[in-house]
């Protein structure tokens, strides 16, 4: 279902995907099945979203980023993709980032070009990340750091001294 106030150039969007009111798709973006594009986005063309993705309100796509597969974007997250911004004039390539599958963003978070943020990472509402996000991590603050781990069910590891521990009994370490 596309929304009739909505803009959507490309071609390139899969089945039982939804795009809202006042959301601005370019052609070239590629956005997979099952996907909830919610109101006042934007997405350029050098964008690919997987399936199962779910962009929440006030969120803007940059050239150079690609969402996998499930991945959940709270409202009013900021994505950069130009480590020196200047007016009217572009660098040769974007920075590109990398959300991997199962991974969450809280609101408000900002994510700096060139970042990967791992499989099942969780990203704290208001978080600055200025570098790569491991797997299962979850990260907060200004800057963002780990502050612990969650499993793949989405609870968080219980810690024990110097690690945490996941539900199949793997051991994380919080590395400085």
């Amino acid at each position: 279902m596309i929304h009739e106030k909505a803009e959507v150039q490309t071609k390139n969007i899969g089945k039982n995907t939804f795009v809202w009111q006042n959301a601005i798709i370019l052609s070239k973006a590629v956005i997979g099945d099952n996907c909830n594009i919610n109101c006042h986005t934007f997405i350029e063309n050098d964008v690919i979203l997987g399936n199962n993705v779910t962009i929440k309100s006030g969120v803007y796509l940059w050239d150079g980023i690609n969402i996998e597969n499930n991945v959940f974007i709270g409202p009013n997250v900021t994505f950069t993709n130009d480590k020196y911004p200047k007016s009217k004039s572009y660098p040769e390539q974007f920075q590109k980032t990398l959300i991997k599958e199962f991974a969450s963003i809280g609101a408000g978070a900002i994510i700096l070009g060139g970042i990967e943020i791992g499989t099942n990472a969780l990203v704290g509402a208001g978080a600055l990340v200025t570098k790569n996000v491991p797997p299962f991590a979850i990260v907060k603050g200004n800057p963002a750091k780990v502050v612990g781990f969650i499993n793949k069910d989405g609870s968080k590891m219980k810690q024990i001294d110097n690690y945490f521990i996941s539900n199949s009994g793997e051991k994380f370490y919080i590395n400085s």
